[in-house]
């Protein structure tokens, strides 16, 4: 069995700072547990900015400044900008922290999806920060929009010269992996593809096994054997998914973007927390962790040297 990649996905545009002391959202905290998770064992540090002044999500590139130079000098972790900002954002907005630092990966999401985390404004009576109530409250009108012409804007933008970024294809159902096919058949992307099933999200297929066992054969179908594959579960299934998973032969992602808890009930300290019960839960059942560099090898990967940061 191959060796497990794991990403950490860090802060993410989802959660805000009402719902746990641990998220991280300043430049130093962002920087501090993005380290911290790569020394615990992630290989990729999946990237999102926040506004250093109220935590929310931003794809201004300055406010990355102070957060990639430190993560290049303490680790040799795989840097992943996402691409995908918040569901308020236009996708040239989005491409900004991309194309300004030129990562080794990128993330990139493969189709339109009702993408709402309102249930969650009902557990908090009071906000830290005006924006976060009625930013989780709008969601319950909002589509995150990934049109076949933003995909292919994404593609031709960081897929080439001058960047060459592979992508970490976020596919929040089944219909997205058919999306990602046709952009092959298209020319859009090369192998090895690396696929993130994203699953959980309201609005996107639920976080079962069932539906990860459909979504891999799926794949199988789609892609045959030049792919890496990889799983989140939002919430409460992400360490359970993550571990079957790499039992099937997958990649696992964690981080405090996708979950805010340790277990059920429990909020997570850090991302790092998250990525050792991983490490633990992965040697536990008999997988190896990847090491950043043989992650560089699975997914054909430009190298550290080739950033600009």
């Amino acid at each position: 069995m191959q060796k497990t990649i794991i990403t950490c996905a860090i802060t993410g545009a989802i959660h805000t700072p009402t719902m746990s002391d641990a998220l991280p959202w300043t430049p130093d905290d962002i920087a501090t547990q993005a380290i911290d998770a790569a020394k615990a064992g992630a290989a990729i540090l999946h990237l999102h900015a926040r506004n250093p002044e109220n935590g929310a999500p931003s794809v201004t590139p300055d406010h990355l400044l102070d957060v990639l130079p430190r993560i290049r000098a303490e680790t040799d972790a795989i840097v992943n900008i996402s691409t995908g900002g918040a569901i308020t954002m236009g996708v040239e907005e989005r491409l900004a922290p991309a194309t300004t630092f030129s990562p080794e990966m990128c993330s990139l999401n493969m189709g339109s999806i009702n993408f709402s985390i309102h249930p969650l404004a009902a557990r908090y009576q009071s906000w830290k920060f005006d924006w976060e109530e009625p930013y989780v409250q709008g969601s319950e009108g909002g589509i995150f929009r990934n049109s076949f012409a933003d995909i292919k804007l994404v593609a031709q933008t960081l897929g080439g010269d001058p960047h060459h970024a592979k992508f970490e294809h976020e596919c929040y159902d089944v219909g997205h992996l058919h999306n990602l096919a046709y952009c092959l058949r298209q020319g859009m992307f090369r192998a090895p593809i690396f696929l993130q099933f994203v699953m959980g999200i309201l609005g996107g297929i639920p976080a079962e096994i069932e539906h990860l066992v459909y979504m891999k054969r799926t794949a199988d179908r789609l892609f045959g054997t030049d792919y890496q594959w990889s799983v989140l579960g939002a919430g409460a299934q992400q360490m359970k998914l993550g571990a079957v998973a790499a039992q099937m032969g997958g990649h696992v992602r964690v981080g405090l973007e996708d979950s805010l808890f340790i277990e059920r009930g429990v909020l997570a300290k850090s991302n790092a927390q998250q990525v050792e019960k991983m490490v633990s839960i992965l040697h536990g059942q008999g997988n190896t962790v990847a090491t950043p560099d043989e992650a560089r090898t699975m997914l054909g990967l430009k190298g550290a040297d080739k950033v600009r940061f």
